[in-house]
């Protein structure tokens, strides 16, 4: 069935470009995108665009999570401590991360700093809002049945409360993978003189239609991907038995 509406889609293209219903310049034939895709790709263009903007989204999102994680495990050891960031994080999770780009810029300049910033706010509200319902919602006879067997607060955290939580937690870093890929294309049209979003704003000033679809296309595969990766790893690790995640 996915192929099939492929197939139907590209099949609509295709007409729509011989019946010249649309200007070649603002919608180029599926033939034109597929030769500018290949020369990209013999060239090595595409893929070290695709590697540099990969490897920024990886470096923001491993720190994102670090981040989530900490703090969600300080919320569930100590409660209290969420009245000192709490309002803050509600704060920030409103503000698109694009919109902090210009002050960012001013601050840390165009260089890799900004970017890995964008990421790191885009990833990272998914990521901590999983990771505290994941641990607030630890069923409260599984803690009983610790403090039966005399486990310290440390103990109940890693023995129950962080298996228990693994599903909304890996859930959470995959909502979190999308977010980053979502922020970086954003940052690297803004702020950077590389990567898949750069290409893509790059062939818009030169007027090339068919090297933005190009780019279009390499983004959508490379996050289904991901995307697809991530679903097999919580799959497997979860042995199919993750009631928050989905196909």
């Amino acid at each position: 069935m996915p192929a099939l509406c492929l197939a139907v889609l590209f099949f609509l293209w295709h007409v729509i470009c011989k019946m010249e219903i649309v200007s070649a310049y603002v919608l180029p034939s599926p033939k034109k995108v597929w030769e500018s895709f290949w020369k990209m790709a013999v060239s090595g263009e595409a893929f070290w665009d695709m590697i540099i903007s990969l490897g920024r989204v990886l470096k923001g999102f491993a720190i994102a999570f670090v981040l989530a994680f900490l703090l969600g495990m300080l919320r569930t050891m100590a409660p209290a401590s969420g009245q000192f960031y709490e309002y803050l994080v509600q704060f920030f999770r409103n503000v698109p991360p694009l919109s902090l780009i210009p002050l960012l810029i001013l601050w840390c300049g165009i260089g890799e700093t900004t970017k890995t910033v964008i990421i790191v706010l885009a990833s990272f509200f998914p990521m901590y809002l999983n990771i505290v319902k994941g641990f607030t919602d630890c069923d409260k006879k599984l803690l009983e049945v610790g403090d039966v067997f005399g486990y310290s607060r440390t103990k109940q955290f890693v023995k129950i409360m962080l298996p228990y939580a693994s599903a909304d937690i890996l859930v959470g870093m995959r909502i979190g993978l999308g977010y980053s890929w979502r922020a970086i294309i954003g940052a690297e049209m803004v702020a950077a003189s590389s990567g898949l979003g750069h290409m893509i704003l790059f062939a818009q000033q030169m007027s090339r239609t068919d090297k933005v679809i190009v780019g279009i296309l390499i983004i959508g595969f490379v996050g289904y991907v991901t995307d697809w990766v991530f679903g097999w790893m919580i799959k497997k690790l979860l042995k199919g038995s993750c009631k928050n995640g989905w196909n």
